[in-house]
């Protein structure tokens, strides 16, 4: 990996989203949850502006497909984290969604080790998964600062939708390691008698 990487346009937003977080929790922690929507949202679309700047400016590095999935990760996770300790999203979404990161995240680190494998792109369910628990952070935010009650509906569509996707997108995940593991059968351990 070249130091040029770092400071490429994407890259660098990239970088910029991550250091959003603190400041999106400050203002959580310290009930400003308009600013807290605004910074969530400017975030989001600098996601959107990172990938699209990488495809134009042909500028896709190595670097940026472990640093965009990260940045992704440390924003939703802290929204959610943060969110249930203010008792905004019950427990059981921010569990069920830190469990599925966390195994996902160990379960590839250990293929990496084990067999070299890696380059898991995102599957339809996981960018489903992703797109309902922005949604529905979103929601959640912006019933805290007009209560109203078709807010509070979407708000509840997406915490469910964010449950299913994060369970299917597990489920998919394993049967993905599977196929890559069957692909490459020398990594497997020879079976007992």
């Amino acid at each position: 990996m070249k130091l040029s990487e770092f400071f490429t346009a994407p890259n660098q937003l990239t970088l910029l989203r991550m250091i959003f977080v603190p400041f999106i929790v400050i203002h959580l922690v310290e009930g400003r949850y308009l600013w807290a929507l605004v910074v969530f949202v400017v975030a989001g679309f600098s996601d959107g502006l990172d990938g699209l700047l990488a495809r134009t400016l042909h500028q896709q590095t190595l670097l940026g497909q472990y640093l965009d999935p990260i940045a992704d990760k440390l924003l939703l996770s802290s929204m959610f984290l943060v969110l249930s300790i203010l008792h905004k999203i019950p427990w059981k979404y921010t569990v069920l969604v830190f469990s599925r990161d966390i195994s996902i995240l160990a379960a590839s680190a250990v293929l990496f080790a084990i067999a070299g494998l890696r380059n898991f792109r995102p599957s339809i369910f996981g960018k489903a998964n992703t797109f309902s628990q922005i949604s529905a952070v979103f929601f959640v935010l912006l019933f805290e600062i007009q209560p109203q009650r078709w807010i509070w509906i979407t708000r509840t569509v997406f915490l469910r939708a964010t449950f299913l996707f994060t369970i299917i997108s597990a489920l998919h995940y394993v049967a993905l390691v599977q196929h890559r593991l069957r692909e490459h059968p020398h990594v497997l351990p020879p079976a007992s008698t």
